[in-house]
């Protein structure tokens, strides 16, 4: 997709109504290392299912990170009830001795947990909270009582990975985890194509198949946004909206949208559907910039080879583009932005200020 061009001036922003929230939301305290750090399953408890990745992930925690973990109930109890879910959530948020919370892994069940949810306990006793694709629930719970968390680095996908955790996702996450402040994204030279399966042993002990990253894609790119971030999975957000859990879209003015997709690999025509639903809403054209996850375009189900992943990204780059269009046509966009399903996954502050910079090219957050 061709860049526009930077010789137009920079479009100012509009004011923010008065009537809202001051951004940003509150940072919680980082962690240091030697902390405690909650390891929780609020939506699939995937280390009862796949032990390997999430063993792996709990040493590197130890050995790499210098986080002990700490386990809860639900974390490996396959079949957990929402309610249960949500003990062990006010359990680790409570817990005086635990300085972060981060998700084992996501899945489609999150959504029945948030009802069960204490705002004021998690209110009280504010933590950085790591997790991606189901956990676009608890994120957003969590924005909405003024906590920035962290979209990324789930411990089985991220910290599991065979042979070792990406660079890129690692230095991003140690930033996030105990550095705080500015962060410039770098884009990835390469992503993954494939994964091995967790039941085998065979799968970590060898690099995932890798090919060259296409770099960044940018539409609009005309003028500096920053604002507060908000969004995550696509199909989530979805489903979300239908249990009326968005606020007025009004409340998201200003901010800088994240989307993604998972490993289900929606259409474009899903895709862009989605995203009509969502303008219908009135909640594009809040958002005057947008960063778009890197597609996944792989799964065991769809092993698509080159041509065919190549194919699937072009068509749902299309496919937001059709609905920013209609929506939204004066949005800056950024596509194939390292984050959510994607390796290496940078770690994107929910709720917190990212920079896109459209002239530079360049993105910015804050931790």
């Amino acid at each position: 997709m061709p860049d526009q061009s930077t010789s137009q001036p920079v479009r100012p922003l509009p004011p923010r109504p008065a009537h809202l929230p001051a951004y940003p939301p509150a940072y919680p305290p980082r962690p240091r290392p030697g902390d405690r750090i909650a390891i929780v399953s609020p939506g699939f408890a995937g280390p009862g299912a796949f032990p390997l990745p999430y063993e792996l992930g709990l040493r590197r925690l130890r050995e790499e990170f210098g986080l002990e973990p700490v386990e809860y109930p639900t974390t490996r109890k396959l079949g957990a009830t929402p309610a249960e879910r949500a003990a062990d959530l006010h359990a680790a948020f409570a817990d005086p001795t635990v300085t972060a919370v981060m998700a084992s892994i996501g899945g489609d069940d999150q959504l029945t947990v948030v009802p069960h949810l204490d705002a004021e306990l998690l209110r009280a006793h504010p933590k950085p909270y790591f997790g991606y694709s189901d956990n676009t629930n608890l994120l957003d719970f969590l924005h909405r009582q003024g906590i920035v968390s962290y979209h990324g680095a789930a411990l089985m996908t991220q910290l599991g990975r065979p042979v070792a955790v990406h660079p890129l996702t690692a230095a991003s996450l140690r930033a996030a985890l105990f550095d705080g402040g500015t962060y410039e994204l770098t884009a990835a030279t390469d992503t993954s194509t494939a994964n091995g399966r967790w039941e085998d042993p065979e799968t970590f002990t060898r690099e995932p198949a890798t090919e060259p990253a296409t770099g960044w894609h940018w539409h609009r790119p005309d003028r500096v946004v920053e604002g507060p971030s908000w969004g995550g999975n696509l199909e989530i957000l979805h489903w979300m909206a239908a249990a009326d859990r968005l606020r007025p879209a009004e409340a998201y003015a200003g901010g800088v949208l994240l989307i993604e997709t998972s490993e289900e690999l929606p259409s474009g025509t899903e895709v862009f559907r989605i995203l009509r639903n969502l303008g219908e809403r009135g909640l594009l054209r809040q958002f005057p910039a947008v960063l778009v996850g890197r597609a996944m375009a792989w799964s065991f189900e769809h092993p698509h080879d080159a041509a065919a992943r190549a194919h699937y990204r072009a068509e749902q780059r299309a496919a937001v583009l059709r609905a920013l269009a209609a929506y939204a046509p004066e949005a800056t966009a950024v596509f194939d932005v390292d984050f959510g399903h994607t390796e290496p996954q940078l770690v994107i502050p929910y709720g917190g200020l990212v920079r896109v910079d459209g002239p530079a090219r360049r993105i910015t957050v804050t931790y």
